[in-house]
């Protein structure tokens, strides 16, 4: 059965972001954030189960030097989301990171 790769890219700023609502049960395969400033930044990002105020930190307060990226989801690593879990970013500077997000579509088909 062939999958459906499906791919977002956000900014993130210093109030949360939804980076990605899952639509059916999808699978992230890839998870990069990019510290686009020229100072260290911070970024929590997590789960909202449901999207119901839960939250599951994949990442919390991690400190990214400038100009650099850290791979949070890599080396075959999935993370699995039902529908309607949100994927939530917070930075701890205005504007200060872009985040690439790539997922499986409805693996459950």
């Amino acid at each position: 059965m062939a999958q459906d790769f499906e791919s977002v890219g956000v900014l993130v700023t210093n109030s949360e972001t939804a980076i990605l609502t899952s639509n059916s049960d999808d699978a992230i395969v890839g998870l990069r954030l990019t510290n686009i400033l020229t100072t260290a930044i911070t970024m929590n990002v997590y789960i909202d189960l449901a999207g119901a105020g839960t939250d599951y930190y994949i990442c919390k307060n991690l400190s990214i030097p400038p100009a650099s990226s850290v791979e949070l989801v890599q080396g075959g690593a999935k993370i699995v989301l039902n529908t309607t879990d949100v994927v939530y970013g917070l930075c701890g500077t205005a504007s200060g990171c872009h985040v690439w997000i790539s997922y499986v579509d409805s693996i459950s088909t």
